[in-house]
């Protein structure tokens, strides 16, 4: 398995969103989403799958990719419509349910008492990740999904702040550039 923490910094910020759900809109997509797309293999699926579950290992199959494209593309949907307080498309919200209706990934204990997951396969990581997605739009947090306020950016994340008044994805990279760039326009 290849950690976050291993991964570049430009695709690390992907996936921070506070939601795996979130972290898989974040590997590309259709439209103007395209130009972030890094899930082009059956390898890529595999690993960056593992990446968001923090997998050792995981199997994929080529019909795998379709999937996780609508996947992807109806979280993606969701997402947005509830940050910016659209409606819920009903081709979405079936999408998901369709994937989530698969058996999920499940949980094992090891005999060195640490935990995995019994014969991860990229069909049970994916309806995992659609039940994460179900999860988080039917909870509170569902109003505190936020786009991020740079301009340069618009990724997703969940505003877990105690205020909920958080504007950036990072305040590392977004919140950092926008703060420089305001006292910039004072001189």
């Amino acid at each position: 398995m290849q950690s976050r923490a291993s991964l570049p910094p430009d695709l690390r910020r992907r996936f921070r969103t506070g939601r795996a759900a979130l972290d898989l809109v974040h590997t590309g997509g259709e439209g103007e989403l395209a130009v972030w797309e890094i899930m082009h293999t059956v390898e890529d699926l595999r690993r960056f799958l593992g990446v968001i579950l923090e997998l050792d290992e995981l199997t994929a199959e080529e019909s795998d990719l379709p999937t996780m494209r609508t996947l992807r593309a109806a979280i993606a949907g969701t997402a947005y419509g509830l940050a910016t307080g659209e409606q819920l498309s009903p081709g979405n919200i079936a999408a998901i349910n369709a994937v989530a209706a698969q058996p999920p990934l499940i949980p094992e204990l090891r005999l060195d008492g640490t935990g995995g997951f019994a014969d991860a396969t990229a069909s049970a990581a994916l309806s995992t990740l659609a039940r994460d997605a179900i999860d988080l739009f039917t909870s509170p947090l569902a109003d505190r999904i936020r786009v991020c306020a740079a301009q340069d950016c618009g990724l997703l994340f969940v505003d877990a702040s105690r205020p909920g008044r958080r504007r950036w994805c990072s305040m590392d990279r977004c919140g950092n550039l926008s703060k420089v760039r305001r006292y910039r326009a004072k001189e």
